[in-house]
């Protein structure tokens, strides 16, 4: 199931998702950036990146193709997921919890138009062993720095970088793409294409000042994978 995009020979430039988008305005000024896609976090928890789902549907109504949208649901069951899928009409859905397979079987049969990515969060190698449990049903996973099993659980936005060892590792064992987020910024962008070689790259609090989207730090971000893409490209 997994995308026609992973069995294209590299190289391919990275692609970039611009996360918590909370306006109009931040969803143009990332796309005008360059981004390719944009996500939205649903009030579910709720949180200061939270928006509600008739905000989000409103965005997405606009967002011009090829621009992806992704919905970040924390819903934890297949029918859930498609309701919220159905209320705010993504490209595609980024799945927060760990479904079980026979949930992520049922939501690829109720929502087969739409692109499921799975997030992974990276507390050890551990990590490596859910890429069987979901590769047959979702189109791509997503790397990111949360602590779901801690005794306050924290699931992402976290500004916090993981150990990208094991993100390399990860991507080298996937069928499939693999975006990687987590205390990404403009500083440490090459760096992390280099090490990791990710298909994309999710970030959210590393270009936002004050909890708004930063024109400056979104265009030296921007500038900054371009430049590792090129440097990479001619190795």
């Amino acid at each position: 199931m997994g995308s026609d995009e992973c069995e294209m020979p590299f190289f391919m430039r990275t692609r970039v998702k611009i996360c918590c988008i909370r306006s109009d305005a931040e969803a143009r000024m990332a796309i005008a950036a360059g981004a390719d896609a944009v996500g939205f976090v649903a009030q579910r928890p709720p949180s200061p990146r939270t928006i509600a789902d008739d905000q989000i549907a409103g965005i997405i109504a606009v967002v011009p193709p090829p621009i992806a949208t992704f919905l970040l649901t924390s819903e934890s069951s297949a029918d859930a997921i498609s309701a919220h899928i159905e209320l705010t009409r993504p490209t595609t859905v980024q799945i927060l919890p760990h479904l079980t397979q026979r949930e992520s079987a049922r939501l690829a049969e109720l929502q087969p138009h739409v692109r499921r990515v799975q997030v992974i969060h990276v507390e050890g190698r551990e990590a490596l062993a859910l890429i069987p449990a979901y590769a047959p049903y979702v189109h791509a996973f997503l790397l990111d720095s949360g602590s779901p099993n801690a005794a306050i659980p924290r699931f992402g936005g976290t500004g916090l970088q993981h150990d990208w060892a094991i993100s390399a590792d990860f991507v080298k064992a996937s069928p499939l793409p693999v975006f990687l987020a987590g205390g990404l910024s403009a500083a440490n962008a090459a760096d992390a294409i280099r090490r990791v070689r990710p298909f994309g790259l999710d970030l959210c609090t590393g270009i936002r000042t004050e909890g708004l989207l930063d024109e400056t730090k979104l265009a030296s971000f921007m500038l900054a994978v371009r430049k590792a893409d090129e440097a990479f490209q001619s190795d």
